[in-house]
């Protein structure tokens, strides 16, 4: 391994090894956290945008087969009064409105089936996170005990040098006692 090889490597650890001190890993926790919930928002406001296309499509489908009836209505009345050139008229305006039902249907079944799936994978993703979640607050508690390191009961514990040396002497037998 050349040096400038061994020296490029040292130089990339030694900066790996600056973030990874920098980097608070409660901060970097809380922040997936946060961008897993902002996931499932943005899937949810889907959810609901197809929704509401679903009945958008539903009152448009509704409406078009009002039409369509009024439509066959006036076809089957030209034709009862043999008003040939009037039946074509009402079929001129028939044909499109039967190609638009069609169409609203096709993108009616296609959002529904959109939905269906989004709700599926909703329904898994939001229970991940509610894993997810709990481990996160499990492994933030046990990343604030160890931050906390020497406290207990709300107040820091510093052992000195002193603390030590008198209870390696209350530790040694005395030569009085112990012979």
């Amino acid at each position: 391994m050349s040096l400038f090889t061994r020296w490029s490597t040292l130089m990339r650890a030694d900066a790996h090894g600056v973030v990874d001190a920098l980097e608070d890993k409660a901060l970097v926790l809380r922040q997936h956290l946060r961008d897993a919930a902002a996931e499932l928002d943005c899937k949810r406001c889907r959810a609901e945008a197809l929704d509401a296309e679903g009945r958008e499509l539903q009152k448009e489908a509704e409406r078009i087969a009002r039409r369509i009836e009024s439509l066959d209505r006036d076809v089957a009345m030209a034709l009862a009064e043999d008003q040939e050139d009037l039946a074509r008229y009402a079929i001129k305006k028939l044909l499109p409105l039967r190609h638009g039902a069609d169409e609203v249907e096709r993108r009616r079944a296609e959002a529904a089936e959109e939905r269906a799936e989004l709700g599926e994978r909703l329904a898994e993703q939001e229970a991940e996170y509610q894993l997810l979640e709990s481990r996160v607050q499990g492994h933030l508690a046990r990343l604030e005990r160890e931050r906390e390191g020497g406290r207990a009961f709300g107040f820091e514990l510093v052992v000195t040098d002193e603390d030590v040396e008198l209870e390696l002497l209350r530790r040694r037998p005395t030569a009085e006692g112990g012979a």
